[in-house]
């Protein structure tokens, strides 16, 4: 069954600051990264609140973003993330990007994110205990995606 696609299980609001800005006045294209990070690291302390985040097991595999409006100064971005999908060692997760207050689309955004060994230096399989925190913050069975990056 494919998730609603306005049911997001988390968001985190942004104000938007000058240093964000370019020489036109919008946020900058790269600046959209750092706010889903910022929404993916809240995700994380739902998800897995007695793992460190500064030890977490994964990398971002890929990121796409696509523009719909552009966010200025005096903007509060409203940044919601809902969890697609779990393979064998990733995870998708898909973003919206919305001015809180007129509720304007501002981007639509989709990362991968592989579970990764440091130690060994190559992608393992997603944990149970990472699988379960999923599925759970999502309050939904998660579908299975059979091929991996």
């Amino acid at each position: 069954m494919e998730p609603n696609v306005t049911s997001f299980e988390h968001t985190t609001d942004i104000d938007v600051r000058f240093r964000d800005t370019d020489a036109m006045g919008h946020v900058n294209n790269a600046v959209y990264l750092t706010y889903i990070e910022v929404a993916r690291q809240e995700h994380w302390q739902r998800l897995a609140p007695q793992v460190d985040y500064n030890n977490v097991p994964f990398v971002v595999a890929h990121a796409t973003i696509d523009f719909r409006s552009p966010a200025q100064v005096g903007e509060t971005i409203r940044v919601s993330l809902r969890t697609d999908w779990i393979g064998r060692s990733s995870y998708g997760l898909s973003y919206e990007l919305r001015e809180r207050t007129s509720g304007r689309l501002l981007a639509e955004a989709a990362t991968v994110i592989v579970t990764y060994d440091y130690a060994q230096h190559r992608p393992m399989p997603v944990p149970d205990w990472l699988r379960e925190g999923l599925e759970r913050v999502a309050g939904r069975s998660l579908p299975d995606r059979s091929h991996d990056p």
